[in-house]
């Protein structure tokens, strides 16, 4: 046996048992890495008004806490405003259920001509054997939905923190990174720090701008659908349909449904008719055109970041995507060398038809030249 193989086989073997341990601490982290890049990302957010304020003499901790703080108050608000609506709602509804279920009781006598009576229509929902079992499966789920609950708040707290360690410290945090890099490499450092400030803040700009505009559009409808509270339900569609990846639409369009539902049945349809053309606008015309603004990148490049970063991280690979690749691609471009374009018509779409014609009736009368030819011959 050659003297190195016993070493050999022990490098191999440490190798990839640090490989294993890697893969395992990787997979135990990836929560924690996840909160951390989405909280680094909502420090870059908040960074111009902390900078702003800091700029005019306040501490930097003191003005990352008015920040938060004034983020905080006005979420907090805006949710106990809606739960307050929706609980009154919900509880107007139960009230209102028999003379709802009645007159869809006799809509459906009327045009079916059927003789449906609401007695027997509760019965029947009463002692079916899905009720039953779902109501066995919600009181089995209450312990899962509180546990579920409390991560989420634990894991909203957790990137709060983070967020606020990386705004405040942000010029200490620069400085240790740049102290372990030569000069040049700090430049580009400091380069890609400052554009993902800029496309993260764009991006949260366009989608506050099709927040408000959606917000807009909503308001309009239920006012002449006459539906309550309509302002905190536009201002819901907007925020909820805008910040919310993936499932944002559908959460948002639930709530002005079940809010118009108790004023007439017909509304609902009419809201959720509205909210899924709406939603066709914005996703193929409006998206689109605010994002290559704001952000700077084409189209179908935002929409693929979003695909990929969900197929990646989820919701929160969706929610951070397009600011990621737009810093990515701004910071990239300043590597990339350019030339002048040609003067060429093909470069604007227009292809060269009468070079072509031409062609081709050459190739034709040369092609019948040599048929006569060899006819001749």
């Amino acid at each position: 046996m050659p003297r190195w193989l016993p070493r050999a086989m022990v490098l191999a073997l440490a190798l990839y048992a640090c490989f294993q341990l890697g893969d395992w601490a990787f997979h135990q982290l990836v929560g924690l890495l996840v909160n951390i890049l989405l909280a680094f990302f909502l420090a870059l957010a908040i960074e111009p008004a902390v900078g702003r304020m800091a700029a005019r003499g306040m501490r930097r901790g003191l003005a990352t806490f008015l920040v938060f703080f004034g983020v905080l108050a006005v979420g907090i608000g805006f949710v106990v405003l809606l739960g307050s609506m929706l609980a009154g709602q919900i509880v107007d509804m139960v009230e209102n259920f028999p003379k709802y279920l009645d007159s869809l009781i006799n809509w459906i006598n009327e045009t079916f001509h059927t003789e449906l009576s609401r007695v027997e229509v509760q019965d029947s929902v009463l002692k079916s054997d899905w009720l039953q079992k779902y109501v066995q499966n919600s009181a089995t789920g209450v312990l899962d939905v509180s546990a579920t609950v409390l991560g989420g708040l634990f894991r909203l707290l957790t990137i709060f923190l983070f967020a606020f360690y990386f705004a405040a410290d942000g010029p200490r945090l620069r400085r240790a990174l740049c102290s372990v890099l030569p000069p040049a490499r700090q430049a580009e450092v400091l380069r890609a720090w400052e554009i993902a400030v800029d496309k993260t803040g764009g991006y949260l700009y366009s989608r506050g701008l099709m927040a408000l505009i959606s917000g807009v559009a909503h308001f309009v409808l239920f006012e002449i659908l006459d539906v309550p509270y309509a302002p905190a339900l536009a201002v819901w569609v907007g925020l909820v349909s805008q910040f919310i990846p993936t499932i944002g639409t559908y959460l948002a369009g639930a709530l002005p449904m079940l809010i118009a539902f108790t004023v007439n049945p017909w509304y609902a349809l009419w809201v959720l008719g509205f909210v899924v053309v709406y939603q066709q606008f914005e996703n193929y015309v409006l998206q689109p055109k605010l994002t290559s603004k704001t952000v700077d990148i084409h189209p179908a490049v935002a929409f693929g970041s979003v695909i990929a970063g969900t197929a990646l991280l989820g919701a929160v690979g969706a929610l951070i995507a397009i600011p990621a690749v737009a810093t990515l691609q701004a910071f990239l471009g300043a590597y990339v060398k350019r030339y002048d374009v040609t003067d060429d018509p093909r470069v604007h779409g227009h292809r060269r038809y009468g070079e072509a014609v031409v062609a081709r009736l050459q190739k034709a009368l040369q092609h019948k030249k040599e048929h006569q030819d060899a006819e001749d011959a």
